[in-house]
């Protein structure tokens, strides 16, 4: 994955980066944000009408490999997976296609975004950086949220903890542009939903939960049985809006089953490995586009200028 040449593109999502390091505090080795996860891999078999909707070469095959990430937000290594600020969770899905050929699917488990644009989002990180979450009157990020509805609308959003990684639902944050063998195209979002059922826990019952629960749970479930998820894409109907992260299509849309993740095991050295790996929001294959949301091209220089920086880190 190269860097993007765009030098204004650059100097953004340098000054994302120390914002994050603003808040969340200097943790060499580790993402900015979504720090502390586990890596699990299995296999994906594509659905009998996948290839209706694209041409992607995963789509084509019988199967796929996967290596997925799940995570716990903020950049905070050793933030407790019963944290209220560990919500929401992240979700990152590679298909590896080849020896350094794979496509990626990156999704947290609160459907939306709270800004549009990569330079709203500087602006939300700054006023969090400059405020008291829970002491809001009169700080700069009480004005940003009064200002911008649809950031009050995200933060306002539940964000309940999960039982399980596998008992939760991830959702793509922007629209993808697929195309199937006849070259017809169509925009739709992702959205990974357990086949095991959502299932979320009351404040109290997750403040006794321990630190690890969520990371030490999927690691004893997967070696148990395999963990699974139905890979669905949310279409798009003619003149809905497809570069906006911040607007929901309605409900009513098609939503089509790509197919299914079966995760087998854990990684042994996952410490080592979610250093080095570098997941891209970007799918960057035939038959799967990004679509001309402003957040794509941004999201993917941040993942690539933090990666390069994570794994430069001495190890630990």
């Amino acid at each position: 994955m190269p860097l993007p040449t765009d030098q204004k593109l650059i100097a953004l999502s340098e000054q994302l980066l120390l914002q994050f390091d603003a808040i969340f505090g200097l943790n060499p080795g580790f993402r900015p944000v979504h720090a502390k996860g586990i890596m699990l891999t299995g296999t994906f078999i594509p659905s009998s009408e996948s290839a209706t909707l694209t041409k992607a070469s995963h789509i084509m095959r019988e199967s796929t490999p996967v290596t997925v990430r799940f995570s716990d937000s903020t950049g905070i290594p050793l933030v407790p997976d019963n944290d209220p600020n560990a919500n929401p969770h992240g979700c990152a899905i590679r298909f590896n296609l080849a020896e350094h050929v794979h496509t990626d699917i990156v999704s947290h488990s609160t459907d939306g975004f709270p800004v549009r644009t990569g330079e709203e989002f500087l602006g939300l990180l700054r006023a969090l950086a400059t405020s008291d979450p829970k002491n809001l009157a009169g700080t700069p990020l009480e004005a940003f949220l009064g200002s911008h509805p649809k950031a009050l609308a995200f933060v306002q959003t539940p964000k309940p903890a999960p039982s399980s990684f596998a008992r939760e639902s991830y959702f793509g944050v922007t629209a993808m542009k697929f195309t199937n063998e006849e070259g017809v195209s169509r925009f739709g979002r992702y959205r990974i939903i357990p086949e095991a059922g959502n299932d979320h826990l009351e404040d109290a019952a997750a403040a006794a939960k321990e630190p690890n629960y969520l990371m030490d749970e999927i690691v004893k479930r997967v070696a148990e049985e395999p963990v699974k998820f139905k890979i669905l894409v949310q279409l798009a109907n003619d003149g809905d809006v497809v570069d906006d992260a911040t607007i929901h299509w309605p409900e009513d849309r098609k939503v089509l089953e790509l197919g299914t993740i079966s995760l087998t095991s854990s990684v042994a050295d996952t410490a080592h490995e979610q250093k080095q790996i570098i997941f891209d929001p970007i799918p960057r294959i035939d038959g799967i586009e990004p679509s001309d949301d402003p957040l794509l091209e941004l999201r993917a220089a941040i993942y690539l200028i933090s990666g390069r920086r994570r794994r430069s880190a001495p190890a630990n």
